[in-house]
């Protein structure tokens, strides 16, 4: 249902187009972003973050497609979006030495340093360089190909990525998990060592101590 929820503006934005425009398909498009907004507030009391920001990008580029009845504004959209997931990613370690995924599945998931740094920066890459092709498919081909490749190209890769980043999460935290029970099954340091079998200490001999 969650998963129907969050593609549901990209799919009446992909109907709307076939069966209309691009400037209906964007008016639908920012409708059913509100819609889903209110929902959310309704349902739950919470909005997301990224969802906020969504909502903002949408009413922004797609009334400034309307007004100007200028297609190019709304083909900017999710390279917009894209950008300012990257860039707060980025910024986030670079200004508050702050790791934004970390933060956000850190208490359900345990893994080493070094592997959230890598996560991070790979998400990173991700969203920039989807921002660039998104562009690169706006300026090269037609409308009706951008929109196909805005529903199937862009959630078809984003689908790709997030799966092989969680058959690499799942390495990383079974390697994690690996070590702890290897720490488990080694010598308490601090515990004091049994003596030899064989020897007995003077409290069980019943030896009386010089």
């Amino acid at each position: 249902m969650k998963l129907l929820l969050d593609f549901f503006p990209i799919i009446l934005f992909f109907v709307a187009f076939k069966m209309a425009d691009i400037y209906v398909a964007t008016g639908v498009a920012i409708v059913a972003t509100v819609a889903q907004i209110a929902w959310l507030r309704w349902r739950s009391g919470k909005v997301e973050t990224m969802q906020w920001l969504s909502l903002g990008v949408i009413v922004l580029f797609g009334g400034a497609t309307l007004i100007a009845h200028d297609e190019t504004f709304i083909k900017w959209k999710p390279t917009i979006l894209y950008w300012l997931m990257g860039g707060s990613l980025l910024l986030a370690q670079l200004i508050w030495r702050r790791n934004l995924i970390k933060s956000l599945i850190g208490d359900k998931v345990r893994m080493a340093e070094p592997a959230w740094t890598a996560m991070r920066r790979s998400w990173t890459v991700f969203f920039l360089f989807m921002g660039v092709l998104n562009l690169w498919v706006a300026y090269n081909f037609d409308t009706a190909t951008w929109v196909d490749f805005k529903l199937f190209g862009g959630l078809g890769l984003m689908a790709v990525f997030v799966i092989g980043q969680s058959l690499w999460l799942g390495k990383h935290i079974e390697s994690d998990e690996a070590a702890n029970q290897e720490s488990f099954g080694k010598p308490d340091a601090a515990k004091p060592a049994e003596p030899p079998t064989g020897i007995s200490s003077p409290e069980r001999s019943g030896e009386p101590r010089p």
